[in-house]
């Protein structure tokens, strides 16, 4: 028999409309068969005019209370406000009965991302992390790599995320927000950083981390580095900084047979941003100049020369959560590895601090 769900078509609710909200998550599930964005909400005069021109037929709100006011309007909630936010908002979602995605990272804390959990399994709803990096073609291309063998055993990953703003932007949380509000590179580009290499290799035994406030009048990190060991061996650099003029290696891996190195970004952030969406043609193909370089030995041949990038696919997130609703497969980022995340994250700035290796 057919699922009935199988051809619904889902209302989502998005919670929150500055750059996760507006350049990522509203795009990526009007681009999906299935999906209905149904309302936003902001309280920003400027965004509510920008969401209202780019989706007229959602409901512009001005607080998540009024979603949680009318839950029978909606299917799925999608926490895309200021980190603090996260954890209450979602709470409150899974509470009215609603399917929860939320934008990286889950909560500020372990203990909060495991009530989460169990609020969910409690409710019977579905709960995701939106960890699209791990559908960037330059990490899809990683993984297939190291799937296919083609380095032999990696005995180092590594991994950045560099950019250049040398002036702090004026108010943003992200600068100048406490440890509890989730402020700073470390819980921002670093929960990428993190998840992509756990999600490679499992979970690391320890971690070393080094953080810094490089530039005058943020209150939070800007520059920081992780590193990673895990039980096979394999040891994970992550870098994330907004202070590198000229960037380093996307992606570094070193193996017993051989290396692979790739420089440049996911266009698929840039594309996004520049009004481009996934429904258009080529979407996520990467310039040829960023295609990686190899150099290894399979099957006692030297093979050398680019590798062409897989593309990316962000949009494939929120398809395989409306498949998840429509009771056809798994979330497509288990929420336990949003728990793991943060908990590296938690020991990330106690190794800062106390200036040593954590034990996990």
């Amino acid at each position: 028999m057919a699922n009935s769900a199988e051809g619904k078509n889902f209302r989502v609710a998005l919670i929150g409309y500055g750059i996760g909200g507006a350049v990522f998550h509203a795009p990526l599930v009007q681009a999906v068969p299935g999906l209905h964005l149904a309302a936003i909400v902001t309280s920003n005069v400027a965004r509510v005019e920008q969401a209202r021109a780019a989706y007229p037929q959602a409901k512009i709100l001005g607080t998540a209370d009024e979603i949680f006011a009318s839950p029978g309007d909606y299917d799925l909630v999608v926490v895309a406000s200021p980190n603090r936010y996260h954890f209450p908002q979602a709470r409150a979602a899974l509470e009215c009965g609603l399917n929860v995605v939320i934008d990286k990272p889950m909560a500020t804390n372990s203990s909060d991302c495991r009530a989460l959990i169990e609020l969910a399994k409690k409710q019977k709803r579905l709960l995701s992390v939106f960890q699209n990096r791990r559908l960037d073609g330059d990490f899809l291309t990683v993984q297939e790599m190291i799937r296919e063998n083609l380095l032999g055993k990696i005995v180092r990953f590594e991994s950045r995320f560099e950019r250049y703003r040398p002036e702090p932007r004026a108010g943003a949380w992200r600068e100048l927000g406490t440890l509890d509000d989730g402020g700073g590179l470390l819980f921002d580009l670093g929960s990428h950083l993190i998840d992509q290499a756990c999600y490679l290799f499992g979970d690391p035994v320890d971690v070393y981390c080094e953080l810094d406030k490089r530039r005058p009048g943020v209150e939070t990190d800007d520059d920081c580095f992780v590193a990673l060991s895990f039980a096979g061996g394999v040891r994970a650099h992550l870098w994330a900084s907004v202070m590198c003029r000229i960037k380093g290696p996307r992606f570094r891996i070193l193996g017993h047979n051989g290396s692979f190195e790739k420089y440049g970004m996911d266009p698929q952030e840039d594309a996004l941003r520049a009004g481009r969406r996934p429904t258009e043609g080529a979407w996520g193909a990467d310039s040829e100049e960023h295609w990686g370089d190899l150099l290894t030995t399979v099957n006692g041949l030297t093979v050398q020369g680019q590798v062409e990038t897989l593309p990316g696919c962000y949009q494939n997130y929120y398809a395989g959560f409306r498949a998840a609703m429509a009771q056809d497969g798994p979330v497509p980022v288990d929420p336990g590895d949003a728990v793991r995340t943060t908990k590296i994250v938690e020991a990330a700035f106690q190794s800062a601090t106390e200036k040593l290796v954590v034990k996990l």
